[in-house]
């Protein structure tokens, strides 16, 4: 529950979320094309570049054109999501991923300590959760991968571009040098974090750094890798006997040492190589006990604000290379965790009343700021768990478990709220606020299939997109409720995901409003353009966390793997796995 979190959370924290929480939404102009984010006043925004790489950029509320402008691109390590790369507080469900490299809680902690610069975080995930794989046998990927960065560099505005990776993450910017004949003028530091196992002389990776660091001193290299020749795992050795990144780091040294100077020391377990005044800074933990620290190097060790601030004024005002973690306080409550309600908030009635005569983008943007800001009831806070028993395509049976908003979108409190029917865009945003997806049509069944409260469906006929009539449709689902509670289903249609998107874009997929036979009265119909809403739409949100037979997996491993979407899908592997918030 969010409020034994919210009371766990150190003081500190506290006024942190406190401040988010309060602070007004016109306080700054939001980027074009950002949405306020979930937590500490933040504005986000989400994309697809070249057609299936997913983005998401992270920018500060308050941010100030006025300032230098940096864009810190970082391209995401094999197996791990955008979400469990931006990381979270932990949770007993939640996959041990989210608590590894918290790298939206490292950029919060280097914009406190750069107040002079706009920060904007890019991360980029490759599908199939691998860049390496992405990239493999497919003879036009170098173009994309210019046009990826090229897209992912429009997401802000422009400026001085971090190219940072971990792990796989650097198949990324090894695509990039490939991709281009010179690294980009606008990138002025590459952070590579035990992410150079493919550096290779052959491909000019070191003939294009060097040309590219000798035409601007303010250019820097930072790579941190560890001696990882003996680590093994399981019993058996991960990388081969001269190591993975750590043979690949003394390959960079040795090309550097044709042309540069290289001076070496030690710190500790850490032994530095560095040349052109420490511009080129190779960092290798000498790992002395043998343990696994390729993620302890990013997250726990603060390898991310180390190999960011290295060689500037803030290098040592955030903490220090080797740990503890410097970027506790600015960790974010795990998914789907919703903001408190305020004591004063408006209630669902009067709320409704207010924006009765706005235009219907004003009226969205109304209830969007009501719903981020927390104002709904309680009783929406507690998911429903539904668990599906169902055979996969290789027909094995597998147990799936998900959690499920327990009503539709409301704003309000448990005594007096209103059903808040909204356009697919703004659903996202929530969706995405909270750390949750909307479901698809299958997803609707299994809920109303576990529903413990089932209602007739009451369709209306008149002024159908009024305010007013989303209040009466509303109340009328209270009449027929009698204050039971639970899981109840049967009272709207759901703004669902599915691939028939692909074949008409810019429209908003709709299903259910199932009839006490278990009947839906609408089938997935896709007529109704994205801008759309009517008093017979809702949007129940689902974690985006779940578990299968009993271990931790995310929506969209499970929607996207061609053996596993049938639990979920009845489209095949879903292509569709969300709405675009941006028109």
């Amino acid at each position: 529950m969010l409020t034994t979190t919210y009371l766990l959370m150190r003081p500190r924290w506290q006024t942190l979320i406190l401040a988010a929480l309060l602070a007004s939404p016109a306080a700054a102009a939001p980027l074009p094309g950002f949405a306020p984010g979930a937590w500490f006043g933040e504005q986000v925004r989400t994309a697809t570049l070249s057609g299936d790489v997913r983005a998401y950029a992270n920018a500060a509320g308050d941010f100030d054109p006025v300032k230098p402008m940096r864009l810190i691109l970082f391209s995401l390590p094999n197996g791990n999501t955008i979400e469990q790369t931006l990381g979270c507080q932990m949770r007993d469900d939640l996959d041990w991923h989210f608590d590894i490299q918290h790298i939206a809680a490292q950029t919060r902690r280097l914009r406190e300590v750069t107040p002079d610069e706009n920060l904007v975080l890019v991360c980029l995930e490759a599908p199939g959760l691998s860049w390496p794989a992405w990239r493999r046998g497919v003879e036009d990927r170098p173009q994309q991968i210019a046009d990826v960065y090229a897209a992912a560099t429009r997401l802000a505005p422009p400026g001085k571009v971090t190219l940072a990776a971990h792990s796989g993450g650097g198949s990324f910017v090894w695509g990039v040098l490939d991709a281009h004949e010179a690294i980009p003028a606008e990138v002025d530091r590459i952070a590579l974090l035990d992410a150079n196992y493919s550096y290779d002389d052959a491909s000019r990776h070191g003939d294009k750094f060097l040309a590219w660091l000798n035409a601007d001193a303010q250019r820097r290299l930072v790579v941190l890798a560890y001696d990882d020749r003996h680590i093994t795992y399981q019993g058996k050795p991960v990388v081969g006997p001269t190591g993975g990144t750590y043979r690949a780091t003394n390959r960079m040294a040795d090309r550097f040492a044709k042309e540069l100077a290289i001076d070496e020391g030690a710190d500790g377990p850490l032994m530095r190589r560095t040349a052109q005044g420490g511009r080129i800074t190779l960092l290798v933990h000498q790992n002395p006990d043998n343990k696994i620290l390729h993620t302890a190097l990013v997250g726990d060790m603060n390898g991310y604000l180390y190999a960011t601030t290295l060689g500037t004024p803030q290098q040592d005002a955030w903490g220090r290379f080797g740990g503890p973690r410097a970027f506790a306080d600015w960790i974010e409550p795990p998914p789907a965790s919703l903001p408190p309600r305020s004591a004063d908030a408006i209630g669902g009635a009067t709320f409704f009343a207010q924006i009765a005569d706005l235009a219907p983008a004003e009226r969205e943007q109304a209830i969007a700021e009501q719903l981020r800001a927390g104002n709904l009831p309680d009783r929406l806070r507690e998911f429903t768990p539904i668990s599906i028993v169902s055979l996969d395509a290789e027909g094995r049976e597998r147990r799936l478990t998900y959690q499920a908003m327990p009503d539709y979108l409301a704003v309000g409190s448990d005594d007096d709220f209103v059903r808040a029917p909204i356009n697919p865009a703004t659903a996202q945003q929530i969706a995405d606020r909270f750390g949750c997806t909307l479901p698809t049509a299958r997803m609707v069944d299994q809920i109303y299939q576990h529903a413990v409260v089932k209602v007739e469906p009451r369709p209306l006929t008149e002024r159908r997109e009024a305010a007013a009539t989303f209040a009466q449709h509303s109340a009328i689902i209270e009449q027929q409720r009698g204050g039971r509670n639970g899981l109840i289903a049967g009272v709207k249609k759901d703004v669902v995901l599915t691939n028939r998107l692909l074949e008409r874009p810019g429209r908003v997929a709709i299903y259910g409003w199932h009839r006490l036979t278990g009947e839906p009265i609408q089938p997935v119909t896709t007529v109704h353009t994205r801008a759309y809403v009517d008093y017979s739409h809702g949007v129940r949100l689902v974690r985006e966390a779940m578990t299968l037979d009993g271990e931790p997996t995310t929506f969209e491993q499970i929607a996207t793997d061609p053996n596993l979407a049938a639990l979920v899908s009845s489209d095949g592997p879903l292509k569709v796995l969300r709405y675009e918030t941006e028109w």
